[in-house]
C-alpha cells in the first residue's frame, strides 16, 4: 500500500476493520507511535473512547518485541487492546488465541526479530493488520 503522510484515504463506505487498519498503519508510520501503540490506539478510539488516550502509554514498552525482539508489539498492544475493549477474561483469552494464530498463519511466526529479517519494512503494514484483525473480531461480538 503506497503511504502518505499527506494524502488522506476516502473513508466513505468503508467498514471498520478495513478503517481501522488504514488508522493504525497510518499512526505507525506517522512517527509518533509505534506498532503496540498505534494498535492500542486505534481500538481504544472505535471500542473504548471513553478510556483517555494517556492509557497508550501502558504499552510503550512492548516497541520492537518489548526492545529485545520477542514477541510482536503489534500483537502485544493488540492482546492489551482487546482486554481493553472487551473486559472480560474469559472472552479475551479466547480472542487472543485467535490473534495469535492468525497473525502465525499469515507471518510464520510472532518473534519480532524472525518478522523484521523475512519481512524487512512490514512493521507498518502488519500494524495496520493486527489492528484491522481486532476491529474485525470486536465486530463479530
Amino acid at each position: 500500500m503506497f503511504w502518505s503522510k499527506k494524502a488522506k484515504p476516502s473513508l466513505e463506505g468503508m467498514e471498520l476493520a478495513e478503517l481501522c487498519q488504514i488508522e493504525a498503519e497510518g499512526l505507525y508510520r506517522s512517527g509518533r507511535y509505534h506498532c503496540a501503540e498505534a494498535v492500542l490506539e486505534t481500538v481504544r478510539r472505535h471500542f473504548a473512547a471513553e478510556m483517555p488516550e494517556s492509557i497508550v502509554g501502558t504499552v510503550s514498552g512492548f516497541g520492537f518485541g518489548s526492545n529485545s525482539g520477542c514477541v510482536c508489539g503489534a500483537v502485544s498492544g493488540g492482546t492489551v487492546a482487546l482486554g481493553l475493549a472487551l473486559k472480560d477474561k474469559k472472552e479475551t483469552a479466547h480472542l487472543t488465541k485467535e490473534l495469535h494464530t492468525w497473525f502465525s498463519e499469515k507471518y510464520g511466526v510472532t518473534c519480532c526479530k524472525s518478522i523484521r529479517k523475512t519481512h524487512k519494512g512490514a512493521c507498518p503494514v502488519l500494524t495496520g493488520e493486527v489492528a484491522g484483525k481486532i476491529a474485525e473480531m470486536l465486530g463479530r461480538k
